[in-house]
């Protein structure tokens, strides 16, 4: 990979961070806004590239598993400052997220007596509206016909009937297997070459054998993590496999990781469902990627990793699969985006997934926060305000904690 020489490569470095630190602290919305703040600051205003090499980079990051938005970001860091710029552009988008809620982790830890709090059972609660909405959203996208909404019922119903990660694993396996049996070509939609661009943006240069060894890491490392954590039966291991393995076979990234993660922590017992749905709640309100909700879980391992080193661990963990595999993929996207059975397969997987998040919706989410016809009754308002009224996902998390605290007040 070509990259700028001495101090251009420092200068180009330190640009994409700042540029990226801002978007992570003002980008508020999930991953479909994310990429609209990208494009208007990296496309528009910075002119950094032209839409047509975006256009190509959004269809390679959105056809791979793991957080979209996030490798983009890796991607467009690439195009300015080589692979150092991919993690300039990590450090920087993900950084403000991740303090945020390592440090509501750590709040928690030092006062365990706020884990009961009205506010935060707020939190809790409006994690029962977020996902409603993602289903409800995910669902109209992702599984617009018959076959690939009774993939979703699939899913849905075998992780219901086997609450586990092993199930979760086997539901996305089959429905990738039946999509290509079952599914006509739904396509990611071919990207323009970017041969015409105004803007000419340089080529990611990535080596077919860079390439080979991403991918031989990703898999090795699929296959190591689970042996390791079992062999030593360090704690620690464990979450970082669960949550490895979560960012690696999840498409869609955002709400999409929920039950993952959650069968890679809560019934090892390494964090409590009370204080995974409180998380879950708090990471609606900070901006940048959903996926730092990892570095919420690692603050709160127990053991020698508590704290800032299982935050950076678990965080870590979540987002290596996913620049693993966009480092893998550059040299191989032209072949692979035209494979019919691929396309096919990414399609019932994609609807495995909003099955997947179905399941997790009634438990742990629904399980987990409703104990009451007033809680039912604010994850309803909650709902109505984000689908129906469309306001921002942080005024909708402040009014739940509000409540959340007026309904334990005055009851």
């Amino acid at each position: 990979m070509t990259t700028p020489g001495g101090g251009g490569r420092v200068s180009a470095f330190l640009e994409v961070f700042f540029t990226f630190l801002r978007l992570g602290l003002t980008s508020f919305g999930g991953p479909v806004a994310h990429l609209a703040y990208f494009r208007a600051e990296l496309v528009e205003r910075r002119r950094w590239l032209g839409d047509a090499r975006y256009s190509e980079l959004l269809a390679l990051c959105q056809f791979l598993p793991g957080p979209a938005s996030s490798q983009l970001g890796m991607a467009l860091g690439m195009t300015r400052a080589g692979l150092w710029g991919a993690l300039a552009a990590w450090v920087g988008f993900t950084l403000p997220s991740a303090a945020a809620l390592l440090l509501f982790a750590q709040t928690l830890s030092a006062h365990p007596a706020l884990a009961a709090a009205g506010w935060v059972h707020g939190l809790k609660v409006v994690a029962v509206a977020v996902v409603t909405q993602a289903v409800w959203a995910m669902a109209r996208s992702l599984c617009p016909d018959r076959p690939r909404a009774a993939l979703a019922m699939l899913a849905a119903l075998f992780t219901l009937l086997a609450p586990t990660a092993a199930a979760q694993l086997v539901a996305l396996l089959l429905c990738g297997l039946l999509g290509l049996w079952w599914l006509r070509d739904t396509g990611v939609g071919a990207a323009a070459s970017g041969a015409n661009d105004a803007i000419a943006a340089p080529a990611i240069a990535v080596s077919r054998s860079l390439a080979v060894v991403a991918l031989v890491v990703f898999f090795a490392l699929l296959v190591v993590l689970p042996l390791w954590a079992a062999g030593t039966g360090s704690p620690a291991l464990s979450a970082m496999s669960g949550v490895y393995r979560a960012g690696a076979l999840v498409f869609g990234g955002g709400h999409v990781v929920l039950p993952l993660l959650e069968a890679s922590v809560v019934p090892a017992g390494l964090v409590s469902q009370g204080d995974f749905l409180a998380g879950y709640g708090a990471a609606q309100a900070v901006p940048g990627p959903l996926f730092s909700f990892a570095a919420y879980l690692g603050a709160l391992l127990p053991g020698a990793w508590h704290g800032v080193a299982g935050a950076l661990l678990l965080l870590c963990a979540i987002f290596l699969p996913g620049f693993l595999l966009l480092l893998g993929s550059l040299p191989f996207w032209e072949v692979l985006r035209q494979r019919q059975g691929m396309r096919s397969a990414m399609a019932g997987v994609n609807a495995g997934v909003v099955g997947l998040l179905l399941s997790a919706l009634y438990d742990p989410v629904w399980t987990g926060a409703i104990h009451s016809r007033a809680d039912a009754a604010l994850a309803l308002a909650a709902w109505a305000l984000l689908s129906l009224a469309r306001l921002s996902p942080v005024w909708v998390v402040a009014f739940a904690a509000a409540a959340g605290w007026a309904l334990a007040y005055w009851s």
